[in-house]
């Protein structure tokens, strides 16, 4: 591999650094996840196992290798943007999840030990165009 100046890269080629566009809002942060997903839609991720059942402490770094935190982890702009590593309480902190919400994404009661991408792109899509009646539900719940 020969090492290319920046200055002379920009010469032959189109260079944008990553830094310039940083995802600053919730809603970006969760398209682009999306986005990555539906990029292969028919790829099998690896779920999270039991999310809802981990101790706090625990569902804090737990993770799989193939998931879709995965996904989001591998990807330069959400990593240039602050996201850290593919670990349930980065990827909650990040994206600004809730308990539930990451759940709902991402583990394994849903559809067992692997689904589909864009299975998973659906369920970010939803999370930020938000279910009310869900949300109400689990309001009434709560209270």
């Amino acid at each position: 591999m020969k090492h290319q100046t920046l200055e002379h890269l920009q010469s032959i080629a189109d260079i944008t650094p990553l830094a310039s566009v940083s995802l600053t809002t919730r809603a970006q942060r969760m398209e682009r996840w999306a986005e990555l997903l539906d990029q292969h839609p028919s790829r099998c991720l690896a779920a999270l196992s039991g999310t809802e059942h981990l101790h706090s402490a625990v569902r804090e770094v737990a993770r799989t290798a193939g998931s879709p935190l995965t996904v989001a982890f591998e990807d330069p702009l959400l990593r240039a943007s602050g996201l850290k590593s593919d670990t349930y309480g980065e990827a909650k902190r990040f994206f600004e999840l809730s308990d539930w919400e990451l759940h709902d994404i991402v583990c394994s009661c849903h559809v067992g030990t692997m689904m589909q991408a864009n299975w998973v792109a659906g369920r970010v899509r939803r999370v930020v165009g938000g279910n009310r009646i869900v949300a109400w539900l689990r309001r009434l719940m709560v209270n």
